[in-house]
């Protein structure tokens, strides 16, 4: 009688769950991970709700300001729970936070098998046992809809500001060459990507420690020749020094997206000089009006900050005065967030929460009043629009003046049942509200 010998189990490889906080430069950073684990062969899911045993996850971290910090440490402590509970295998930990504060994570969360920083991913492949391809640089695994892409055309930051802690957790500012970026845009066009959003800590200081002068507009106009993308959207452009030809380049080509997000954080004299935003009120308005005299139809975004040390109430009028005049098409806004060994860190947090919450409620209160101005001038035009998804009875799109996740929307009837996810229609804009618009297919 012959003896049976029990065959071993078979050892699969673990599945690679990847999970993303924070910006879209972090979305970024995950695709391409993402792109070199199955170029490796392995597995590899994003955000997946269904947890196994044999599964690593790797969390992509912000640590921006306070709240996206809190996020990062509460996901963390949720993975490694679930390891100590033997229901995933590891957690590893990358990105902005474990950057900028590895050795407190590693003292306080010791159960993570390993912390990497910003400019690890090498190391972090090697950790789960898949190797850098070169050959894959420029490729990606997509997790926002195929039609459009974050496209990051730098890492780091070179500028002064007070109140950012990027530079300590991203570094000096680093530009990728046009040819790569170039390759990366002709990629995504042939897996379908229409849109390319430009993204950078900055991107009007693209091309300066590469080329020796701000490139920006050489480089739009490079990606404005690859096939098949048909808009290409600008956001983080940074007001001082800011490269006029970019405009030049905006009125050339057709794809070229008539939007622009430019942070200017604020307009008084003394928040932007305590900021070290290397600007004046002065040239801020003067910046906006030219944008606007050789651009005419532009849409642009800003952000602001309310709160930070030492505004003063008349500083704060000031702003409000500012954006009511202004009518910024899009406009975000947040509270002061003091950083630890950022510049403004040793200055005093001295207005109360309640008093920032109370001015951010302001200035986002004057801002819905312009954003329905707004709207209201569309109805009766028509517009081009993509469409990004479908949600309960509609298609929902956006215009070129628009930005995914953070601007206005525009929602058609399902009914016009010709239209499809991730195709372009044109759209008669029939009713406005204060961050929406509506309308229908023009056949």
């Amino acid at each position: 009688m012959k003896t049976k010998i029990a065959e071993a189990p078979i050892q699969r490889k673990p599945r690679i769950n990847v999970v993303t906080l924070g910006c879209s430069k972090n979305i970024h950073d995950s695709e391409v991970l993402m792109g070199q684990l199955k170029g490796n062969k392995m597995e590899v899911v994003h955000e997946s709700d269904d947890v196994q045993e044999e599964d690593i996850v790797i969390i992509n971290t912000c640590g921006f300001i306070d709240n996206a910090k809190q996020e990062s440490i509460d996901t963390i402590l949720e993975y490694s729970a679930l390891k100590d509970e033997g229901k995933l295998k590891k957690v590893i930990v990358t990105g902005c936070l474990s950057e900028r504060y590895k050795p407190e994570l590693e003292k306080e969360i010791p159960n993570v098998d390993n912390y990497f920083g910003t400019n690890d991913l090498e190391n972090l492949l090697e950790s789960v046992g898949a190797n850098y391809k070169y050959e894959l640089i420029g490729e990606r695994l997509l997790t926002t809809p195929s039609h459009f892409s974050y496209f990051k055309i730098a890492e780091g930051c070179n500028r002064p500001c007070s109140f950012c802690a990027i530079p300590l957790m991203r570094g000096k500012h680093v530009s990728k060459p046009v040819e790569a970026l170039v390759k990366e845009a002709k990629f995504l066009a042939q897996n379908g990507t229409k849109e390319l959003i430009l993204i950078a800590q900055d991107l009007t200081y693209y091309g300066l420690d590469m080329y020796g002068k701000r490139n920006l507009a050489d480089l739009l106009r490079n990606l404005s020749d690859v096939e098949g993308i048909e808009w290409i959207r600008l956001q983080y452009a940074y007001p001082s020094g800011f490269p006029m030809d970019i405009l030049d380049a905006m009125n050339e080509r057709s794809n070229i997206c008539n939007y622009l997000d430019m942070p200017l954080q604020h307009i008084s004299d003394n928040m932007l000089k305590s900021m070290r935003r290397g600007i004046t009120k002065q040239k801020t308005l003067d910046l906006v009006s030219e944008i606007r005299d050789r651009v005419p139809n532009i849409a642009l975004r800003t952000t602001l900050i309310c709160g930070y040390p030492g505004e003063t109430q008349q500083d704060f009028e000031e702003m409000k005065e500012w954006v009511a005049e202004s009518k910024f098409d899009r406009l975000g806004c947040f509270t002061y967030s003091h950083e630890e060994n950022t510049h403004a860190h040793s200055l005093i947090d001295d207005v109360p929460a309640e008093v920032k919450e109370a001015r951010l409620e302001e200035i986002m209160g004057i801002q819905q009043g312009i954003s329905y101005d707004i709207n209201q001038q569309k109805v009766g035009k028509t517009y081009k629009v993509l469409i990004d998804r479908i949600e309960g009875d509609y298609f929902v799109g956006r215009t070129e003046f628009d930005s995914p996740e953070v601007d206005n929307e525009v929602l058609i009837p399902k009914s016009d049942s010709y239209v499809t996810v991730g195709r372009y229609a044109n759209v008669l804009i029939n009713r406005a509200d204060d961050f929406d618009l509506h309308g229908s297919i023009v056949k």
